[in-house]
């Protein structure tokens, strides 16, 4: 039937839309209107993912399909099934799902892949359970699609050892199989595992590499997620955008600026587009890397700039003392109607406390929750502790942190004491001390700043003190000092 290859090639739904009005007024319709509604019905599933449509049209035009089908089949249960999953609509999904089996009409295996897709969106792992007992039971878990998602669904709930015991009950696991169990791994830390099931892969896709690598630089073993990065690289296997911004986080981690620049470079020989995470990625590198022209070069040059885009540009400036230009930035950023978040404010205050703009500061502060929103948490406290401390204003500091609903926290308490330290404030820092100690007795580098507090202020029967408690105290651990270095071409490593 000519209709029916006409939709199947459709690019758009306006082009759908057109063939459904051309269906009515030729007659096809009513005469065959199960084949060429579900017809049409499949096609807008494909599809969804060009479809430049919003969400509420395309869900209007699917249920108005679904509703002019006499008697719905499976197949056309589970096709707008799959569209309220990829529209992430989970409860109609499975409220289909309820009706399908109200109705007597039997799950196949096409079902239970779209509905659990719908449980894991849901976040419920009580529901996967019951799908997946179902599945059990109308005998359709040897299907590799049912398999491969039932493994992914139980991974997002960190159920790693049900997704393992899946995964080896499947006869003939495929690329898909071994992804899903590797996200679950490096979801639950588990990256040895990981590993040792990334090496046995027979074959490996992009998605392999990228979740591994993902997972090393978020573990923030940076070192393994680039040489991970670079064998990938050698086998000439072509990154995602994961494995592109997983590498630079690492390359920013560690400051490693000519690894980053290589992978700049890669992403540009290969004009691969730059959205917004890999610019996102960029921008953080070039910042960490005292790079901050280049940081902000790339900035301006992205089209999309969402709220990540402009922290990473913020917290760039911020970093090396850019005050002014954090205060412009943000500006920039609210005018453009892109709400800050609290990553954002904590960016701005430390810009306003490098800088040592205090009036600019409490004025953020001040605006935080009524003007912005955001609610103000241990850092943004700690930050504006350390700068109220630092510009002298102990007594001030002093009266915001008890203000604190918590009475204050170790960021706060810690920001005034390093505070203290600068102006040998020893009674303000023998409470901030008291109340670090208290919170968080495993910091040890409260006593190293109240040794020097002491020392400066040459009062040493309490610096001998201070040193005493520190080795009494067997829960505390001495913070060591780290540096960054390059041994000829064997990478960065650190050195204690």
């Amino acid at each position: 039937m000519r209709t029916l290859q006409v939709i199947k090639q459709c690019k758009s739904i306006s082009q759908l839309h057109q063939v459904h009005a051309h269906s009515i007024t030729t007659g096809l319709l009513p005469l065959h209107t199960f084949p060429i509604l579900n017809n049409i019905l499949s096609t807008l599933s494909s599809l969804l993912t060009t479809s430049s449509n919003s969400n509420s049209i395309i869900t209007f035009y699917a249920l108005s399909l679904f509703h002019s089908i006499p008697n719905p089949s499976t197949f056309s249960f589970n096709t707008l099934i799959r569209i309220h999953t990829l529209l992430l609509s989970p409860l109609p999904a499975l409220h289909l799902f309820s009706t399908l089996r109200r109705l007597s009409l039997p799950p196949d295996f096409h079902t239970f892949p779209f509905v659990l897709k719908a449980s894991a969106q849901l976040h419920s792992l009580s529901l996967a359970q019951s799908l997946h007992s179902q599945a059990l039971k109308f005998g359709l878990l040897p299907d590799l699609f049912s398999l491969n998602t039932l493994i992914g669904v139980y991974s997002i709930h960190h159920r790693v050892n049900d997704a393992h015991k899946l995964f080896y009950e499947c006869p003939h696991g495929d690329v898909v199989s071994y992804n899903a169990l590797i996200h679950g791994l490096v979801k639950t830390r588990q990256i040895s595992r990981a590993r040792e099931l990334f090496d046995e892969m027979p074959v490996r896709d992009e998605i392999s590499w990228g979740t591994m690598i993902a997972g090393y630089s978020h573990l923030k073993l940076c070192n393994q997620a680039i040489e991970l990065f670079n064998e990938m690289m050698r086998l000439e296997v072509k990154p995602d955008n994961i494995a592109l911004v997983s590498v630079l986080s690492a390359c920013a981690q560690l400051g490693e600026l000519e690894q980053g620049s290589i992978v700049h470079d890669y992403i540009k020989r290969n004009r691969i587009r730059v959205d917004s995470y890999l610019a996102t990625g960029l921008v953080d590198l070039y910042a960490k890397c005292g790079c901050v022209e280049t940081a902000r070069d790339v900035f301006e040059s992205c089209m999309e700039k969402y709220v990540f885009t402009w922290n990473a540009m913020l917290v760039g400036f911020a970093i090396h003392g850019e005050g002014s230009m954090v205060l412009e930035y943000f500006s920039r950023m609210v005018s453009e109607g892109v709400k800050p978040d609290g990553v954002t404010l904590l960016g701005v205050l430390v810009g306003c406390s490098h800088a040592g703009l205090v009036l600019e500061a409490r004025r953020i502060f001040d605006e935080m929750e009524n003007v912005y929103g955001v609610k103000r948490e241990g850092k943004h406290y700690g930050c504006m502790a350390d700068m109220l401390a630092r510009a002298g204003l102990i007594e001030e500091g002093v009266e915001m942190v008890k203000a604190m609903p918590s009475g204050g926290d170790v960021f706060a308490w810690g920001g005034l004491l390093g505070g203290c330290r600068i102006h040998g404030n020893v009674e303000v820092a023998k409470k901030a001390a008291q109340q670090v100690m208290e919170i968080k007795p495993e910091d040890g580098g409260v006593y190293s700043v109240m040794a020097n507090i002491y020392a400066h202020t040459e009062q040493w029967d309490d610096l001998v003190k201070v040193r005493r408690s520190l080795s009494a105290n067997k829960r505390a651990k001495k913070i060591t000092g780290r540096s960054l270095i390059r041994l000829n071409d064997e990478g960065v490593r650190c050195i204690d």
